[in-house]
């Protein structure tokens, strides 16, 4: 019997580098491999699999899926019935980003099976089902239910579960899927464009630089913009920049937004309502920049800069430039 989850990748560094398999699904990996326990953990990859990054997690067959281009989550679930279908799969993982939850939904559908969303734990108990914990209203209420199917298709809460790896590389087997998919399943479908491919999203960024209120308006984000370009991360927002219009809402962060899990989280401007900190209290490290120093953002974060982020923002963007230009004559760049 065979756990399956689909494995998004972050989009390859600013740089260039291939993409590697994003936190959220490494999470969603660590989680899978618990359900696995005896039987096999198979990683489903649409796109050119890191393979070393999943070995290392425990994975130990690799579904590496070509032929569709672009997102198009039904095709994509289609494939997941269809492995599962092949493999006798007992239950399908994936992180609960936007994707991993609009395909999974699909797959559901095209099963017949229940599908549960956010989880933070699952046990199969033994009985023709799988106990299970999951997260509702943004994590402050814990749900205890049992997930009657004969195959669990369930999503991970992005900060309920650790990303630990195995404690020995697994030996992979590559699969190469080249599935037949009917045009119908991709009547939904989103390309990336040559100048948005690359980059992360919201829910697997490992960088996110966020603006607030005191960004001041949608023309006030250009700095932050060019900050995360050069850390490598994507910017997000609080819910009043949404409701002014500066943003749109699939870069909001907060509890009716999304809940990210980023290695840094650089808060800017925002004064950290509960609901905001409900969808950022996953990030490793906390930096906020206000010029307010009893906003509660200031107060949770692990560090915090006193300051019009006007200033402050120009000046690390400054800064960070700097440190990328080459010193005399065109050797390596400044440390």
């Amino acid at each position: 019997m065979t756990v399956f989850c689909l494995a998004e990748l972050d989009g390859g560094a600013v740089d260039g580098t291939a993409a590697g398999v994003a936190d959220a699904s490494l999470r969603a990996i660590t989680f899978a491999r618990g359900l696995a326990a005896s039987g096999g953990l198979a990683a489903v990859v649409f796109g050119d699999p890191p393979v070393s990054d999943l070995a290392a997690y425990g994975v130990t067959d690799v579904h590496a899926v070509s032929g569709i281009d672009g997102y198009a989550p039904q095709a994509w679930a289609r494939v997941l019935q269809s492995l599962m279908s092949e493999h006798s799969g007992h239950a399908v993982v994936a992180a609960g980003t936007e994707r991993g939850n609009e395909v999974l939904a699909h797959l559901g559908a095209i099963t017949g099976l229940p599908m549960a969303a956010n989880c933070a734990q699952a046990v199969d108990n033994g009985d023709g089902g799988y106990a299970i914990v999951r997260q509702r209203w943004a994590g402050l209420l814990l749900e205890e239910a049992v997930l009657e199917a004969s195959a669990a298709v369930l999503t991970v809460a992005t900060d309920a579960v650790s990303p630990v790896p195995a404690e020995s590389a697994a030996a992979v087997t590559v699969h190469h899927v080249a599935p037949s998919v009917d045009g119908g399943d991709l009547a939904v479908r989103a390309v990336e464009t040559a100048a948005g491919a690359g980059g992360a999203s919201l829910a697997t960024a490992r960088v996110v630089v966020g603006g607030g209120r005191g960004v001041g308006g949608a023309d006030g984000f250009g700095p932050l913009e060019e900050l995360a370009a050069l850390l490598g991360g994507v910017v997000g927002v609080s819910r009043v920049v949404t409701s002014e219009g500066w943003r749109p809402h699939t870069m909001q962060v907060g509890q009716t937004g999304t809940k990210i899990t980023p290695d840094l989280y650089l808060a800017c401007g925002i004064s950290g309502a509960i609901q905001h900190f409900a969808g950022c209290s996953g990030a490793k490290s906390i930096i906020a920049v206000n010029t307010d120093p009893a906003a509660p953002m200031m107060t949770r974060a692990d560090y915090a800069v006193i300051g019009d982020l006007h200033a402050v923002i120009p000046a690390l963007v400054t800064a960070l430039r700097d440190r990328a230009v080459p010193s005399g004559g065109g050797a390596a760049g400044r440390t």
